[in-house]
């Protein structure tokens, strides 16, 4: 199955999403700040928001965020993460294509892990139109790192044996068509980065992520699942006994801006 053709339902992982996918790092934000695409006091949208980890290291640098998706469950994980935390970001529902919200209205529009997802020219000509004059388009994705036959490639494994659909194994990070999607909707300046290092999870941890997944929990019934779970523990604690598991993952990031 091509990408463009398999759908998920991320409302079906809100919990597990919210639990136990692992946020951006402190020096994602920080080098958008040095760069000038983030500040205090500007206006910035979260287009496919999730559960607001990117919305919410924005609000925790001072910007004003409005974050939206389609999914209500996962919207709903996103406000009691941000009441934990003391913070205010406003939600809106709506698709990253056509979010209806006014044009111009932004200084800064992000998209984390979820650019593929979209109708990407439409979704690039809407970010257009939500910026400011001289406002920032940034992409970035997270993804884990199948090598050789570590955990991540045993895991993808595993879940191409319940779900042979499932089209987003053997990701390495970088995106190269991303660039070329913020080229041709006419955005300038446009830079790009990789960043390889790896996040610890427990066991527990890794199950939860992985349940959380388009291709587990997105896609599978309750009772596949369950199955996947019980299959992945019994791989992780005959193969992978280290606990917590340094799991290697890549940053990749590309910017445009707008001009005027």
């Amino acid at each position: 199955m091509s990408p463009a053709s398999f759908t998920a339902d991320f409302g079906k992982t809100a919990e597990d999403y919210a639990r136990y996918r692992a946020g951006y790092p402190d020096w994602l934000f920080e080098r958008l700040m040095r760069r000038g695409l983030a500040r205090p006091g500007m206006r910035a949208l979260d287009l496919a928001t999730g559960t607001g980890y990117l919305a919410r290291g924005l609000a925790q640098r001072g910007l004003t965020v409005t974050g939206l998706d389609v999914s209500a469950d996962m919207m709903a994980a996103a406000k009691a993460l941000d009441a934990a935390q003391g913070l205010r970001i406003d939600y809106a529902q709506g698709k990253a294509e056509e979010t209806g919200l006014p044009s111009g209205a932004f200084d800064l529009v992000t998209v984390a892990c979820a650019w593929h997802w979209f109708d990407r020219p439409k979704a690039s000509a809407e970010a257009l139109r939500l910026l400011k004059p001289g406002g920032w388009l940034v992409v970035c994705s997270q993804d884990w790192l199948p090598i050789g036959e570590n955990v991540v490639a045993r895991s993808e494994a595993l879940v191409q044996r319940y779900n042979p659909q499932w089209p987003y194994g053997g990701l390495d990070g970088m995106k190269p068509g991303f660039v070329r999607d913020l080229r041709t909707a006419g955005f300038g300046s446009i830079e790009s980065f990789t960043v390889d290092f790896d996040i610890p999870y427990s066991h527990e941890g890794w199950r939860g992520r992985m349940r959380a997944s388009a291709g587990v929990a997105g896609s599978l019934s309750p009772d596949e699942v369950r199955a996947f779970d019980a299959d992945l523990a019994a791989v992780l604690a005959r193969d992978f006994p280290q606990d917590p598991l340094p799991v290697p993952h890549c940053l990749f990031a590309v910017m445009g801006r707008k001009a005027g």
